[in-house]
């Protein structure tokens, strides 16, 4: 596995669990305003850390931490993911996983297999909008694989949230209730605020204009039209 960055604590990325999260590099979308450019567009210039550095590390945090949170990049492009999720478990860590959900016989491998014990998925846009929401031409790319993972994720039982980041330039009011209608039901969703950020891809391209946020008030605005979908959505980094 090749890993681009550590975290060796958070309190965010696994909820109710202290963690570490993985990095890995490398990814099959392009979204503009990713806040992780170094690692999706350039992940050869990255520095790596070795699995034996990283085992080393999580053998001492034994006791300590609770789980491992794997993100990108989009780590189910990594062909030795489950081996190394396998050798996480073998520790004893619960893992929960990120991913963009474009590869879901790979999750539903991970899921049967009982490997991971959560995902978090990104749904970028509405399906009208998604080839755009994430930089690629309308005629490469197949919304049905989203669906699949999103109908997996809300049918199997596996701990999971979906989540989406919430643009100005890209995301309408229209927009949240269709991708709420979309992923409707009991599912935790939340909206992640657009921030402007040193490492965004757009930047990387200079292809977009700069992109802006909802302020907290119009974030509310949106959470109430997506509630009326999916009543357990929050903003997050909000108490609710």
């Amino acid at each position: 596995m090749v890993i681009h960055g550590l975290s060796k604590l958070t309190l965010l990325d696994y909820p109710e669990h202290l963690a570490c999260t993985v990095f890995t590099g490398a990814c099959n979308f392009r979204c503009p305003y990713c806040h992780n450019a170094s690692l999706v567009l350039e992940p050869h210039k990255c520095p790596i850390i070795s699995e034996d550095e990283f085992f080393e590390f999580l053998k001492s945090r034994k006791g300590k931490l609770e789980g491992v949170c794997i993100t990108g990049g989009e780590p189910t492009l990594q062909k030795d993911l489950p081996e190394f999720i396998e050798k996480i478990r073998h520790l004893d860590f619960k893992v929960k996983l990120d991913s963009n959900g474009y590869k879901p016989d790979i999750l539903w491998d991970l899921i049967r297999s009982e490997a991971v014990d959560m995902i978090a998925m990104d749904v970028k846009n509405c399906k009208e909008k998604y080839a755009m929401t994430i930089g690629i031409a309308n005629d490469a790319f197949d919304v049905d694989e989203i669906d699949r993972s999103i109908q997996m994720l809300k049918s199997t039982g596996i701990k999971h949230e979906f989540r989406t980041t919430v643009v100005r330039e890209l995301h309408e009011l229209s927009d949240m209730e269709k991708i709420a209608e979309w992923i409707a039901g009991d599912s935790p969703y939340f909206l992640q605020a657009y921030k402007e950020a040193d490492d965004v891809i757009y930047k990387f391209e200079d292809s977009h204009e700069p992109f802006s946020c909802y302020t907290e008030i119009e974030m509310q605005r949106l959470l109430g039209a997506v509630r009326r979908y999916v009543p357990n959505a929050h903003i997050r980094g909000e108490e609710n």
